[in-house]
């Protein structure tokens, strides 16, 4: 049905401020030519939106080839194999097809194309490790099999809101959902079935050299369409490696995912086959199912299709460790190493201040003129920001350095503070106005600057609390109205497929299309003289693996440069997205106002301001 002039112009207009919102946010570029890439302007995950719905009204047009969801946005992208096809998705459902927030129409527009960190979860390879046996059984097995596991009676009915009610059944030990375990004291009478062995010997035939356990433990699912279980990974510690699903019934759609580089793989599991998830798909990988009633897959044609779900039931058999204590090379979902990092967390807050001496403030000392040296450029969104203060304005560099700041607005009064005697010394020697102070305790009066700076210092403090110490004393010198900046380093160091300036200057980076995915051998080194309180030491300019850690930095003999250099170790907590705005919300969020969050090579970057208290 064709639009109206008037509704069609209010239709231009909405889509026009969407698209101004959607290129400041994601950098797409729109045109006014039709082209295969459609950008749904108004609709995606924040909205609700489904991927299978969205493919329901637009497979009908043509071939879609890929669909991409940015997360927590409330746009999406449609690429389809012809240019005919977009466009007559486009004159057909632009401004008329409800599947926007509360009933909405969709707003649509042409793109040059896809988003550069847009992926296709379908052509990823298969995580390393993972391994799918179609046709593993037949039909007889599977008859079989179903009698044996008896899914229609003696069931346990899970009444955990998580699991949404399907049907589970456990052999062997039962299976503690929540904490993904099972208690080894309390072994079930009931075993797994003896038809089963066959199973073990088909797959030592299949996989001969793989290390393979008899399973001593089977958790059966029985899911109706619109069921699914939450993303996860079976505990390092409790089971042994690999873990096997068999799938009888109908087919779904099982998710990967790695934490650590977001990186995605959908997998078709289709009735009769097994899946082998072992090595990195097994420990590095969380693995789940979405709850729906229909699955997008790649159609026989090409392209994306969907497909309606049945009843599936699976059968996940786990072999238990005899001990509690898993020595994998996956650390970033490892529950051992994870109880370790706790008692380091612990630690780390009974003796904050005695590791920020040690390995911040002494380390900062000795390398003083080194560092001051390698420090000449200023960052230069925040050399705007200090450019942009009125005359007569007063601001306060708290941890200045080497004072590269301090000379950015000649019209200003500037202050700078720092712990370190030499780089103020540095500071004095450029003749800036200039005092020794703990970030913690600045000794200004309430209320008296109009700036402040806080560029690399709070990423230097040990615990929460203390950092959120160091954000409430800039919010107490501020004036009402009064502005601060702060920048700490960036956990992840790469945003829209390009890396930072610290990953660029080491060549190897460029070489490796998946850093964060590769394990690393960790050097810990015990910190402050603290017994049992140990960090890993990072690898300077690779990706960040942790987020509690000490950095080197190797200290050149300027008398004798052929001299081995002395490495010092610096205290550092780096920030994941977020972050750093939970922390100035925290206490003040009735009287900080965050009037912009961002990202800046490298750093996540905060600028606030200070508000009057409500009454």
């Amino acid at each position: 049905m064709p639009l109206s002039k008037n509704l069609e112009k209010k239709i231009a207009k909405k889509i026009k401020r969407c698209q101004q919102l959607i290129e400041k946010d994601a950098g797409t570029e729109f045109c006014e030519e039709v082209t295969k890439t459609i950008v749904v302007c108004n609709a995606g995950l924040s909205t609700g939106l489904e991927q299978e719905a969205l493919l329901r009204e637009t497979l009908q047009y043509g071939n879609v080839q890929q669909v991409c969801f940015p997360p927590g946005k409330s746009y999406c992208y449609l690429h389809f194999s012809l240019t005919e096809s977009a466009q007559a998705a486009y004159e057909a459902l632009n401004g008329q097809c409800p599947l926007g927030q509360d009933g909405a129409v969709l707003l649509l527009a042409f793109c040059r194309e896809l988003p550069p960190w847009s992926n296709n979860i379908w052509s990823e390879d298969m995580p390393s490790g993972l391994i799918l046996e179609k046709d593993f059984i037949d039909g007889e097995m599977e008859k079989l099999l179903m009698e044996a596991i008896d899914c229609n009676n003696n069931h346990q009915e899970h009444e955990g809101a998580e699991l949404k009610h399907r049907k589970v059944k456990h052999f062997g030990y039962e299976f503690i959902y929540g904490a993904n375990n099972v208690d080894k004291a309390n072994p079930l009478e009931r075993k797994i079935p003896a038809v089963c062995d066959v199973l073990w010997d088909r797959l030592r035939n299949l996989y001969p050299l793989m290390n393979w356990h008899v399973p001593d433990q089977l958790t059966v699912n029985q899911y109706e369409p619109g069921q699914g279980i939450p993303p996860h990974v079976d505990t390092h510690s409790a089971f042994e490696d690999p873990i096997l699903s068999l799938s009888l019934g109908g087919a779904i759609v099982m998710e990967f995912k790695n934490p650590s580089s977001g990186r995605q793989f959908y997998v078709d599991l289709p009735a009769h086959s097994l899946l082998i998830m072992s090595g990195e798909s097994r420990y590095d990988w969380t693995h789940g199912i979405t709850p729906r009633k229909m699955d997008t897959i790649p159609s026989v044609h090409g392209g994306l299709t969907v497909r309606r779900r049945t009843q599936r039931v699976s059968l996940t058999f786990r072999k238990l460790r005899l001990t509690d204590v898993c020595d994998c090379k996956f650390p970033k979902l490892c529950d051992t190493v994870q109880k370790a990092t706790k008692k380091q967390a612990s630690l780390l807050e009974s003796h904050a201040a005695q590791v920020e001496v040690e390995n911040v403030h002494r380390v900062y000392n000795e390398i003083a003129k080194h560092f001051s040296d390698t420090r000449h450029s200023p960052w230069p969104r925040v050399e705007s920001f200090v450019r942009s203060l009125q005359p007569g304005a007063v601001l306060l560099d708290i941890g200045c350095g080497n004072g590269k700041y301090l000379s950015s607005n000649g019209s200003a009064l500037m202050f700078g503070c720092d712990r370190s005697d030499g780089l103020l010394q540095v500071c004095r020697e450029r003749n800036f106005n200039v005092f020794q102070c703990d970030c913690l305790a600045v000794p200004f009066r309430d209320q008296s600057v109009d700036a402040c700076i806080s560029i690399a210092v709070i990423h230097h403090l040990a615990t929460d609390e203390r950092r959120k110490k160091a954000i409430a004393e800039m919010m107490r010198v501020l004036r009402l109205g009064g502005r601060a900046l702060i920048y700490v380093w960036a956990k992840n160091q790469q945003a829209n497929s390009k890396m930072s300036s610290y990953l660029r200057q080491n060549k190897q980076n460029s070489r490796s299309t998946d850093q964060a995915t590769t394990a690393e051998v960790v050097q810990l080194e015990t910190v402050a003289g603290i017994n049992d309180c140990t960090l890993p030491v990072h690898t300077n300019r690779t990706p960040f693996q942790h987020k509690d850690l000490l950095v080197p930095w190797k200290l050149r003999c300027d008398e004798n440069p052929s001299e081995k250099k002395t490495t010092f170790l610096r205290y550092y907590h780096v920030f994941e997205e977020h972050e750093l705005d939970k922390l100035c919300l925290g206490d003040n969020e009735n009287r900080l106002e965050i009037v912009e969050s961002y990202y800046d090579q490298g750093n996540w970057c905060v600028l606030f301001e200070k508000k009057a208290k409500p009454l």
